[in-house]
């Protein structure tokens, strides 16, 4: 081979380019996937808890009993997983009505509610 002719392919620094580029490309490839498996986690325990809000309202309205004012608290089985939901009962204008405020909680952290929901009872008809 005479030095006129040139070899053919990459040089070592050519070569380091392409894989800082694609390390930074892949980089952001799975930080974009981490951050949608993220958003989908919390878009599922926000519904689940908004069911068990829900339901709880549902019941209340199903009781035959008016309710009392004050605070009702249990928990709920939904997806999969165990709710802690508090049911805050109160008066309104209107002495026919009753307005609920139902914050639901995941079980193992009761300082903020995934979700809060308000809801109104008509008294009951005898």
């Amino acid at each position: 081979m005479s030095k006129s002719q040139r070899q053919a392919g990459f040089t070592l620094l050519e070569v380091l380019v392409a894989l800082a580029v694609l390390a930074l490309a892949l980089g952001t490839l799975i930080k974009v996937g981490g951050d949608n498996a993220n958003n989908a986690a919390y878009l599922r325990d926000k519904t689940f808890a908004h069911w068990v809000a829900m339901n709880q309202v549902s019941e209340l309205r199903l009781e035959e009993q008016w309710p009392a004012t004050g605070i009702r608290r249990g928990d709920s089985e939904m997806g999969g997983r165990e709710w802690h939901w508090q049911a805050e009962i109160s008066k309104t204008s209107n002495k026919a009505i009753r307005r609920v405020e139902v914050s639901v909680f995941p079980l193992e952290r009761r300082d903020n509610p995934v979700v809060r929901r308000t809801g109104f009872l008509p008294e009951p008809q005898q």
